[in-house]
């Protein structure tokens, strides 16, 4: 049969890593600290207390949570240390930043405890279209990661891939 159609992909050794299936799972919220400082620009330690005290954190139960602040405030670390610790009984993770800040430091835990040496001499495409909010920084890490293992590293689909790396 000289027409037959050879699917090359489906019997090469190529394998796919896709970040997407790695994402951790559950809300994430941004919390912006500036409505709890006076005009939105001045921590009042008492008031800034009070208000956290008040704070009904059901909303963020199982949440991942960015803290921020949306004003050129000048806040003071234990000021977010302090909502942090009201926070930390009930939700996954809190960070200061914003949520691509959130979703870095997610991807840097979650890449640095990986084990990739099962991609031991293979060629491995990183797939680059993610319909969730993965950072650049996770597919630069992971590039990392499995340099050392991988025969070489592409990103993007199989179809049409870059090449990123190859082993000599």
């Amino acid at each position: 049969m000289a027409d037959e159609i050879v699917n090359r992909v489906a019997n090469s050794k190529l394998v796919t890593f896709d970040l997407e299936d790695f994402y951790p799972e559950g809300p994430r919220i941004e919390l912006d600290i500036a409505q709890w400082l006076w005009e939105g620009i001045v921590l009042r330690e008492k008031d800034f207390r009070e208000s956290l005290e008040m704070l009904d954190t059901t909303p963020y139960h199982n949440a991942y949570v960015a803290l921020n602040c949306s004003t050129d405030a000048i806040i003071p670390g234990w000021a977010y240390t302090l909502v942090a610790l009201k926070l930390a009984p009930v939700v996954k993770k809190v960070v200061v930043g914003s949520l691509e800040t959130l979703e870095t430091i997610l991807f840097t835990e979650l890449l640095t405890t990986m084990d990739v040496s099962e991609f031991k001499d293979l060629p491995v495409i990183v797939k680059g279209c993610a319909h969730k909010p993965i950072p650049p920084n996770a597919y630069a890490l992971l590039a990392q990661k499995l340099q050392p293992y991988a025969k070489s590293i592409l990103y993007g689909e199989a179809c049409s891939s870059v090449p990123l790396f190859k082993k000599k």
